[in-house]
């Protein structure tokens, strides 16, 4: 009896449509995607409110101020989402099954990881897009939507939620554990960096400016807690962690019993 081969790519392709089908399927997507998407375009619509309503109104300033502050709150639901993508499948022993029909541990990961990030980030450049426009609908003789500053800001956008989700997914991983995982990512993310630097110590400032979180905030709001953050820094900062995130979920998935 011959068989064929399947390439590597091929079952990469097939995993990733797999995953991409149970993360649709799974109630809890729609929810995170459904809160992302109030807060983004409710933040929004407030923005251009206060705008139309100030008593010196800010004329020509860009409605793109408003996605770029509140994706720093919104981008902790599709963190969410990105991470109970990851860790559902342990809490409920699906990861046993999981692997019987996907043998292959680095194939599986790669697909969840590819399907679950790039879901968040889209998601977060599109809301980013909604946010711009809803705030611009409600003071529209008032704020403007220049195209390049529109780039920019969703390609921020896009930019921090993909290093978020990454390092989310990755932290899933390691930890297997959805209540854990969310606790270390909001303190990663948002907690830790505007708590640190209300401290006088020195080593609290060096680690707060060390965590994804500060860098976060820094590329959206453009504010830092050191004066040497660059953009580049901040960047750096945030693949580092979502790096190491990832290969340390990597590792355990490869070598750990997967019902452990």
């Amino acid at each position: 009896m011959s068989g064929t081969s399947v390439s590597p790519a091929s079952v990469l392709g097939r995993t990733c449509r797999a995953e991409w089908t149970r993360l649709w399927t799974v109630r809890g997507t729609w929810w995170f995607a459904l809160v992302a998407a109030v807060a983004m375009v409710g933040l929004g619509l407030i923005a251009g409110n206060d705008a139309a309503g100030d008593v010196v109104p800010p004329v020509g300033e860009p409605a793109w101020v408003a996605p770029s502050i509140a994706a720093l709150p919104t981008q902790l639901a599709l963190l969410a989402l990105a991470l109970t993508a990851v860790t559902s499948d342990y809490a409920t022993a699906g990861i046993v099954p999981t692997l019987q029909w996907t043998p292959r541990r680095t194939t599986l990961f790669v697909a969840r990881v590819v399907v679950a990030v790039g879901t968040a980030t889209v998601l977060g450049m599109l809301l980013a897009i909604a946010c711009g426009a809803a705030a611009f609908s409600m003071a529209s003789d008032i704020l403007v939507l220049p195209l390049d500053e529109g780039l920019d800001v969703v390609g921020t956008v896009g930019i921090v939620f993909a290093a978020g989700a990454a390092l989310a997914a990755g932290l899933g991983f390691v930890l297997r554990s959805t209540a854990g995982a969310l606790i270390a990512v909001f303190l990663l993310m948002l907690l830790l960096p505007l708590v640190l630097p209300q401290f006088s110590y020195e080593w609290m400032l060096d680690l707060a400016s060390a965590l994804p979180g500060t860098g976060a905030m820094f590329l959206l709001t453009g504010e830092s807690i050191g004066e040497d953050m660059t953009r580049t820094s901040a960047i750096v900062t945030m693949v580092a962690w979502a790096v190491g995130a990832l290969a340390l979920g990597w590792l355990r998935m490869v070598r750990d019993d997967a019902n452990r």
